[in-house]
């Protein structure tokens, strides 16, 4: 203890002499000094933060030109928010983060940080609102003290190592709106929340309570049966040793092997014996294909391939032997039989739309289910609309091409598919790109595949399906999928589209602001500055009535009211004769449905700008 606070005593005195030598404000300079220590305590074999993060430099505001950094105001050096997520930078947590002492978000998530989160977390990070650590190899448990952070909004541990119990004082956060703790191995009760929470506990299989399977409850025992339990005690107690040892043995065991896969790949390995199970394929130009090939193809499906992840499984990057580039997605586990998984794929492969991925095949092996996808070249919207390092490249008749195809192939799967699909999962991540930048909708279909327990009740509400800040507001009282719930997510890419921003956070709101984007665009537009929401970067172009125009089709997919949402056809219309002039394309038009009422007042939705509304 007397070394730790030596430690702690000289690292205080060295920031201190830091902060004389420079004659610079205290909040400024511990800012600088703080981004310093992180770049010097993590690996960055990407160099993502090398080629950016350049401290040679004396203007206020320098950092806030650093990749991932988000400053309170672009000329004052003081940190807001550091969004270092997917850059495979490796180390443990940098605790030297407390010297960003007006940070309110951290997202580190989708690394390969490990070592456990410390356990003064709540101390390192007293105003956080917004924490991501998913998809790292952090272990051991999550830190008592983490409830601490009382300003929390969302927090997200999925996909670590975690173990041990969730702290029940999680459930006193009033402000807590997302909770995600999926894909690790916790044990235990779930907090009650007292206030409307989404959350995700899947593959945990040690959790319970709550929306989960009831904790075991101790039984009484009757004075009987505590007289034989006391005559045989001797012999229970040595078995109830024994199960307890057999338990953390096991439990050790198991968490050693994960330490001893660095690669994530085992369950690959596994499969060793069934290689040569063919590729069911729906496309007859492509190849016939084995496990074997598919395995290859990903180096074992090496978490190094892996491109993308979600609530429906992990996608990886495959390159065939012939040069041959497609996409594979490894589905969390279902509970569909065999029979009822073929039968599912039989109706999918059948799917056919320009602005739809297609599904090339599929393959079964053990418990392991196997999709098998043409390549996106350009990786997915949310992206190419919030790249890791600068600004998005896409320009407004880009963004409208985008929204057009897309809104093309969603209104086809609601109104022309038979039989008729409700996505149920829209999102800028499953809007993928192809070469062209022609918009390709995928995971449509993939959420009758999931089911913890039914997946069109409970997955909204626990977070499986409908990415957070695209669920529409009323399946937390519903818990039923509608087509007008695919509109209001819909409604969501849109209004990223056109704004810049991400769904659940907006930089342009101020700091005293929590809501997500849908809330952000509400309150500007009770107070007629919707002009002031619009992307800087498309306007005054020559766009601007397109913009607002645009801006009025999203504002009307995310009303509260299902009932007052256009239809996606409508949608699709709308859209289609704001791009009109650009002639995107003709082809594979969608019929008038028989099933909506395509009105004359349809037109009403598109309003012209006028003044600030």
């Amino acid at each position: 203890m007397v070394s730790s606070n030596r430690g702690l005593g000289s690292r205080v005195l060295v920031n201190f002499l830091f902060l004389i030598s420079c004659g610079m404000t205290y909040g400024t300079v511990t800012d600088i000094f703080c981004l310093k220590r992180i770049k010097d305590s993590l690996q960055d074999p990407n160099n993502y933060l090398t080629s950016s993060w350049d401290f040679d430099n004396s203007t206020e505001g320098f950092i806030c030109k650093f990749n991932g950094v988000e400053c309170w105001h672009p000329d004052e050096n003081k940190v807001l928010n550091l969004k270092l997520s997917n850059m495979g930078l490796k180390g443990q947590f940098p605790s030297d983060i407390r010297n960003c002492s007006s940070l309110t978000g951290l997202d580190l998530s989708a690394n390969k940080l490990s070592g456990a989160i410390p356990g003064d977390i709540s101390a390192l990070l007293p105003y956080v609102t917004s924490l991501d650590l998913s998809s790292n190899e952090f272990s051991g448990v999550i830190p008592t003290s983490l409830p601490d952070c009382t300003f929390l909004n969302t927090l997200k541990l999925d996909q670590n190592q975690l173990t041990g119990q969730i702290p029940l004082q999680f459930g006193s956060l009033a402000r807590l709106k997302t909770f995600t703790v999926s894909n690790n191995l916790l044990t235990g009760p779930v907090p009650t929340f007292s206030n409307k929470v989404l959350v995700s506990y899947v593959n945990n299989p040690g959790l319970c309570g709550g929306s989960l399977p009831s904790c075991p409850t101790k039984s009484s025992k009757s004075n009987t049966a505590v007289i034989a339990g006391a005559a045989a005690g001797g012999v229970t107690i040595a078995a109830l040793g024994l199960g307890i040892g057999m338990f953390f043995f096991v439990r050790r065991v198991s968490f050693k092997k994960k330490e001893e896969d660095p690669e994530g790949n085992k369950w690959a390995r596994s499969l060793k014996g069934t290689k040569a199970i063919k590729v069911s394929m729906f496309e007859k130009s492509i190849s016939k294909m084995k496990l074997s090939d598919l395995m290859k193809a990903t180096n074992n499906f090496s978490n190094t391939y892996i491109i993308g992840s979600g609530g429906t499984g992990t996608v990886y990057k495959a390159v065939l032997e012939d040069g041959t580039t497609l996409m594979v997605k490894r589905l969390q586990e279902s509970q569909h039989s065999e029979k009822e998984f073929m039968s599912e794929m039989g109706t999918l492969g059948t799917v056919k739309h320009r602005n739809l991925l297609p599904l090339l095949g599929f393959c079964m092996a053990k418990r392991e289910r196997l999709l098998v996808y043409k390549n996106m070249p350009n990786g997915n919207l949310h992206d190419q609309l919030h790249p890791a390092a600068g600004e998005s490249t896409l320009d407004w008749p880009m963004r409208l091409k985008i929204a057009i195809g897309a809104a093309k192939g969603l209104a086809w799967l609601h109104h022309s598919c038979n039989p008729r699909i409700i996505h149920r999962n829209i999102s800028a991540k499953c809007i993928l790109l192809d070469a062209d930048f022609e918009p390709k909708i995928s995971d449509f279909g993939l959420a009758r595949l999931m089911n913890p327990i039914d997946t069109h009740l409970s997955t909204f509400v626990n977070g499986e399906f409908g990415d957070f800040g695209y669920v529409a507001p009323e399946y937390t009282r519903t818990l039923v999928a509608t087509p007008k719930g695919d509109v209001y997510s819909f409604g969501t890419v849109l209004l990223e589209l056109v704004t810049g921003e991400r769904p659940t956070y907006v930089s342009k709101a101020p700091e005293t602001f929590k809501g997500n984007l849908v809330e952000w665009i509400t309150e500007q537009s009770s107070n007629s500055q919707l002009q002031n929401s619009i992307d800087e970067s498309l306007v005054g172009k020559g766009v601007d009535n397109e913009l607002f125009q645009f801006l009025k089709v999203a504002c009307n997919c995310v009303v509260p009211t299902p009932k007052e949402r256009p239809t996606m056809f409508e949608v699709y219309q709308l859209l289609r004769a704001i791009g009109d002039k650009y002639n995107f394309t003709t082809e594979d038009e969608i019929l008038v449905p028989t099933d909506i009422g395509y009105t004359d007042n349809m037109e009403e939705l598109i309003v012209a700008p006028e003044g600030n509304n």
